[in-house]
């Protein structure tokens, strides 16, 4: 069996009173999903038939799995009565219980780091579902199955850095609301109501005053002072 089949699954805290603590999972996930979603914003216009989709966010990824822990079967075992697990199955369930609870540098849940081979996934454990099927002679769980669902972290500084937004230098396109006007929209655009100008051009528009409610304008990208464009 090669070295990449081997590989584990990992759960790494990344902040908070267990910074950099790495919690191993024995038993890879046969399956994640990963989900995304946008939100939008639904903008009646007069004398269409549908309203306008405006978008107004993105939402935060999330990644679900389903992870399997068992003592009998785990690779570093098998569990008897004189030969103990190292991390048995309860402690497992309590170290990966504590990623819900409020850290007390944080002040919140911390965030951690999932890899397996070349995924990785930031987030906090936005939910944990257990369920434990099997047990040792004294009560404690000796087989659980967690459904696992992680929420995207990012932090202020990285969503200040990185932003998912659209430059005012990219090529745009925006559509036309009730009495908008080409010097609006460049005024709203790009701060200067004169470069309606080249967006009449962009648009083959001999008169600026030829558009109305739901037409599609490509707004062009911005001039800098030195005379160049932004980059398309």
């Amino acid at each position: 069996m090669s070295r990449q089949q081997l590989e584990k699954a990992l759960i790494t805290v990344l902040d908070g009173a267990d910074r950099n603590k790495v919690i191993t999972v024995l038993f890879n996930p046969t399956e994640y999903s990963l989900d995304r979603t946008n939100s939008y914003k639904a903008m009646a216009i007069p004398g269409l038939g549908s309203p306008i989709l405006q978008f107004v966010n993105g939402e935060a990824d999330q990644l679900s799995m389903e992870l399997f822990l068992d003592d009998y079967t785990d690779p570093e075992g098998p569990t008897s009565s004189r030969k103990k697990e190292a991390e048995p199955v309860g402690k497992r369930l309590k170290e990966i219980s504590a990623l819900l609870e409020i850290d007390r540098d944080l002040h919140a849940p911390p965030p951690v780091r999932f890899n397996w081979g070349p995924m990785e996934f930031v987030g906090v454990i936005e939910k944990l579902g257990r369920k434990v099927s099997k047990f040792h002679p004294d009560g404690t769980p000796a087989r659980a199955t967690l459904n696992v669902s992680f929420k995207e972290y990012r932090s202020l500084r990285q969503q200040l850095e990185s932003p998912r937004r659209e430059s005012a230098d990219k090529t745009k396109r925006r559509v036309v609301i009730g009495r908008d006007s080409l010097w609006a929209i460049a005024a709203r655009e790009f701060d200067d109501p004169s470069e309606w100008v080249r967006i009449a051009e962009a648009n083959d528009l001999d008169d600026p005053r030829d558009i109305k409610p739901g037409d599609w304008l490509t707004l062009p990208p911005m001039e800098h002072p030195n005379g160049s464009l932004g980059a398309l």
